[in-house]
């Protein structure tokens, strides 16, 4: 048996071999250190929550805040000041002031509203498939995953088509800068020009208002004082950012795994019932979401014999909840059969006040991606598998997506 401290280093290095595969540390963390006390590059005392029931706990948990401006110090240590703008929205805040935020853009994301987008999508699905070669390899990720919910999310808020490329690259940069000194800057760089973008995206939307979310958010801002300035600013992008991101990783990551095991891709090929329950599948077998974003206790909390002391930051691993054999029978299995009653239960989309506002939408993004992408190209193909797949690095476990996914999409021609 590994020991706690050799479980502790491994979590910590998140090396190459981590990122491969970080299961095989989760299970030895939920087995010797279900509470784990990390020691991250940015030097704050850090503790990571590993069980299914711990972290389902925690994830409601009062006592574990989200507002960031009560770890002002420690969220600065960790993200810079550039980025206290950009995240004065309801990520980072509890009630009241999480409820009044979340409250002004839920209407959006209702299962209503929600499906009443399913036409819009398809016909941005199918046209991104008919612009890619088919008898050569593409990286499916620029090609496909990562327009996809690119174009959804800008059109839900405004934002111009030949703006949506800089976007993109900007968020980048945003999520997978490291500690060092020059990530740091082009971190700072990127967030200074994403809140500019979006101030004078706002101006634009006051002068020419449109039928739009971000025109609404802005009407309400303007008439009724529901928000402050930055926290428009900020809600603008968080929703551009979270409305893509994770979606873009998961189309991905289900993909591969879908290619990886030609017998559950058959039954949905030959049973297309099957798409829904397989990315709640996909989402807890690997769902693009590694960690939450952080917490931090108020007070001394404990979880599994382990105290948390007041102030330390709480990170609540996510994949490895997931994967926990205490809650899911075969967690290392990726079956879409899996009883529902068993597979809805997973924790990808979080769990509480905080559970995600887009689910809904990221769901019907990915079946319709999947289900198109798999009707049209039957025969679709790793364009070599036996590389294996190549997972995106980050500075500390946040998304869990991959680099690059070379396929061919019609190999028979």
């Amino acid at each position: 048996m590994t020991t706690t401290q050799d479980a502790v280093a491994a979590a910590e290095r998140c090396t190459p071999e981590y990122r491969r595969n970080p299961h095989p540390v989760y299970a030895q963390l939920r087995e010797s250190a279900p509470v784990c006390p990390m020691r991250p590059p940015h030097g704050n005392e850090t503790y990571l929550i590993t069980r299914y029931e711990d972290a389902r706990n925690a994830l409601s948990d009062p006592r574990l805040s989200k507002d960031m401006y009560g770890a002002m110090d420690a969220y600065r240590r960790i993200f810079g000041d550039s980025s206290v703008a950009l995240d004065d929205n309801m990520l980072n805040s509890d009630a009241p002031k999480h409820t009044r935020l979340r409250k002004l853009v839920n209407t959006a994301f209702t299962p209503r509203r929600v499906e009443a987008l399913r036409p819009r999508i398809q016909e941005i699905v199918e046209t991104l498939l008919d612009d890619c070669p088919t008898r050569e390899p593409l990286d499916l990720l620029p090609a496909f995953a990562f327009p996809v919910p690119i174009a959804v999310i800008c059109e839900l808020l405004g934002v111009p088509p030949q703006e949506r490329s800089k976007m993109q690259q900007l968020s980048t940069t945003v999520a997978q800068t490291g500690f060092s000194a020059e990530s740091k800057r082009a971190q700072q760089k990127a967030e200074e020009d994403l809140h500019a973008y979006f101030t004078e995206l706002i101006a634009r939307k006051r002068r020419e208002p449109a039928d739009d979310m971000l025109s609404a958010l802005t009407a309400v801002r303007d008439t009724d004082g529901g928000l402050s300035e930055n926290e428009l600013v900020s809600t603008a992008f968080l929703l551009m950012f979270a409305g893509h991101k994770t979606t873009a990783y998961l189309i991905g990551n289900a993909v591969y795994h879908f290619l990886a095991r030609p017998a559950q891709l058959r039954a949905v090929q030959e049973k297309p019932e099957l798409i829904g329950p397989a990315v709640e599948e996909l989402v807890r077998y690997e769902g693009s979401v590694e960690s939450a974003t952080f917490r931090y206790a108020t007070e001394d909390v404990e979880y599994s014999g382990t105290r948390i002391p007041k102030g330390a930051l709480v990170q609540i691993a996510l994949t490895s909840a997931n994967r926990d054999p205490e809650k899911f029978e075969r967690p290392d299995d990726f079956d879409v059969r899996r009883p529902g009653n068993t597979q809805n239960a997973h924790l990808g989309f979080g769990h509480g006040s905080h559970y995600c506002l887009g689910a809904p939408l990221a769901r019907l993004e990915t079946q319709l991606a999947l289900s198109t992408l798999f009707g049209r190209f039957p025969r679709l193909t790793l364009a070599d598998p036996a590389s294996g797949p190549q997972w995106m690095a980050v500075p500390f476990p946040a998304f869990r997506g991959l680099a690059e996914l070379p396929v061919v999409l019609d190999p028979a021609g």
